[in-house]
């Protein structure tokens, strides 16, 4: 579901688009068991395409305006997903068999690996272009690759870098700015500084528990967000600056993303 924002607020919607899973026009129907749920979801592609990962074991790449399946790969609990320069996609897998892993696709091949490595309870991955940096969040750690042979049938990833989280339970990953990353731990929110390296309580959110996911615009001071109040789910989408509350009881809604 895509909401107008600025037309949005408490129960009533003004949703500018809205498809379930189960209506992906060419997607295999063994792809249909594995989208049950959506984990995360990002517009891509100057906003022509939809990224999908679900934790019932699927990852899609839609079409806006037809609907068609472009992609589809089965990524056992996956929790995040990205798109990467040259149509590939990155996906963080959580706890699962055949998870616990980072992988890497081509999304003109479904289904088939390129690369991946281990990571514990994958759980967010966000490309920054300004840094040439692929970073990747786990259940304690974060990290950071670089791409590797990108130009090659056969792409791979570089670590860099990695850091121990201030606590476990690792969970959204956000880049606030190209020098600034948010991290949503099981008890709080984190921001990391990109050029000190150096983990702090995020104000707005310091002693907010089970957030899901987190966007912050710091020029405008917006933060958006969602927290699990149903379980993993909830029904409201959080705002700061200006204060609203959106309820869409429709759905369990889990994630949020913000196009802009």
């Amino acid at each position: 579901m895509i909401l107008d924002f600025d037309n949005s607020a408490d129960s009533v919607k003004k949703v500018n688009w809205y498809l379930k899973t189960s209506e992906v026009m060419n997607m295999p129907d063994t792809m249909i068991r594995h989208m049950r749920t959506v984990d995360d979801h990002k517009s891509v592609d100057n906003h022509t395409k939809i990224l999908i990962c679900s934790s019932s074991g699927g990852t899609l790449l839609v079409d806006r305006a037809t609907r068609k399946c472009l992609f589809y790969a089965i990524t056992p609990n996956a929790h995040s997903v990205e798109y990467l320069p040259g149509n590939r996609i990155a996906v963080a897998l959580s706890t699962a068999d055949k998870g616990n892993r980072l992988e890497i696709y081509d999304a003109g091949r479904s289904n088939i690996v390129l690369f991946s490595d281990s990571l514990y309870s994958g759980h967010g991955v966000t490309w920054m272009a300004g840094r040439n940096l692929l970073y990747a969040l786990g259940y304690d750690e974060l990290r950071a690759y670089s791409l590797v042979d990108w130009d090659t049938p056969n792409p791979g990833l570089q670590l860099e870098e990695k850091w121990t989280l201030p606590e476990t339970g690792g969970h959204d990953l956000y880049a606030s700015s190209e020098n600034q990353l948010l991290i949503t731990t099981s008890k709080k929110v984190w921001k990391f500084d990109l050029n000190s390296n150096a983990f702090e309580p995020f104000a707005p959110l310091a002693n907010e528990p089970d957030v899901k996911s987190v966007y912050y615009d710091e020029k405008a001071d917006h933060l958006i967000y969602t927290k699990g109040e149903i379980s993993w789910w909830t029904h409201n989408i959080y705002s700061i600056n200006p204060t609203k509350k959106i309820t869409i009881p429709e759905i369990d809604v889990y994630k949020v993303r913000v196009i802009k």
